[in-house]
């Protein structure tokens, strides 16, 4: 038995932002309606080391595919000349559980990750948002960016990140794909001068202030994906609309984890799921002057539709190569 092995120079070959917006919406829709089967992330941790390990399998129903991601987060690594984050996809088949593709995830996550920022600021921002805010300066940060500008046409991004050097890099690779200007801030707070704010950090300690969020702002919080993290003032939180990509996820490890576990918010106050609000179970935005958070967690959905994906379009150009497995 041949699986497909692709590398990560071919799944970025094949995939661009706008084709996985589309099957990363459609996954929400599905999750929306109740049509996956998708347990929470299993998580090893490897404390002497700062990094973790995480399981993530999900069965899409409805177009009958699934698969399995594993995935590190090593916030050291780049100084190894590493990734932080590094994956494997592998695509399995529902009737008899065979291997079909295995492919690299590292590229990929950063993809559908900006592709599920772009869709719920689609839903939650508002339409005339104009000024897009970047609170660090990675790869993640690229991709929401990316995202971001297949929805809204901006006139503006403000970018700030733990070094002027990285910001500035960023500013560099961003230039000719981004339709404005982008301009380097040297505080967060002049960063949260915006429609859209994007935080893409690992840290444990807020550093996003509750009185330097205007009325009408829409956030999408990406960096908290683990316990104990979290990027935003828990006073934020109180006063804003909350939508997290899945409940059971996000309360375990998502932004809400330690306003929870300190009792400064309650399970009550999470308004909806992000694919509520797209098949329409729930409201989104219901005012310019509302405050919506969007919690992201990062779901196996994505993986597995964005890798879908890259699969059908890997085949058709005769990409990749068929290793023997038995």
């Amino acid at each position: 038995m041949e699986i497909l092995w692709l590398a990560q120079e071919e799944v970025i070959n094949v995939i661009d932002m706008s084709s996985d917006m589309q099957v990363v919406e459609r996954a929400f829709r599905q999750h929306g309606l109740g049509r996956v089967q998708m347990p929470p992330k299993s998580y090893l941790y490897y404390t002497a080391y700062n990094g973790d390990l995480r399981t993530m399998p999900a069965y899409l129903e409805e177009e009958n595919i699934t698969g399995v991601k594993i995935v590190n987060v090593h916030p050291g690594n780049p100084d190894r000349g590493l990734p932080t984050v590094m994956a494997l996809i592998v695509l399995i088949s529902p009737e008899t559980g065979v291997p079909v593709a295995i492919m690299d995830g590292t590229y990929l996550t950063d993809v559908r990750t900006g592709a599920a920022g772009g869709i719920a600021a689609k839903y939650l921002a508002r339409k005339d948002s104009k000024v897009i805010g970047l609170v660090g300066a990675g790869n993640q940060a690229k991709t929401q960016l990316k995202a971001l500008c297949e929805v809204f046409e901006p006139e503006l991004v403000r970018v700030t990140s733990s070094t002027k050097e990285s910001s500035e890099q960023f500013i560099r690779e961003m230039a000719d794909t981004t339709p404005c200007e982008i301009r380097y801030e040297e505080n967060i707070e002049k960063v949260c001068n915006c429609d859209i704010l994007v935080t893409t950090t690992p840290t444990r300690k807020p550093i996003v202030k509750a009185q330097w969020i205007k009325e009408g702002t829409h956030i999408n919080a990406i960096g908290a994906d683990a316990v104990g993290k979290e990027e935003l003032d828990p006073e934020l939180l109180i006063r804003s609309k909350i939508i997290v990509d899945d409940i059971v996820q996000a309360l375990h490890s998502g932004e809400v984890n330690v306003p929870l576990s300190k009792h400064y918010i309650s399970e009550n106050d999470i308004h909806a799921e992000l694919g509520e609000v797209i098949v329409g179970l729930k409201p989104g935005r219901t005012s310019d002057e509302e405050i919506t958070i969007f919690d992201s967690t990062g779901l196996a959905i994505q993986d597995v539709a964005s890798a879908h994906l890259v699969y059908e379009r890997a085949v058709s150009k005769g990409l990749g190569k068929q290793v023997l497995m038995f």
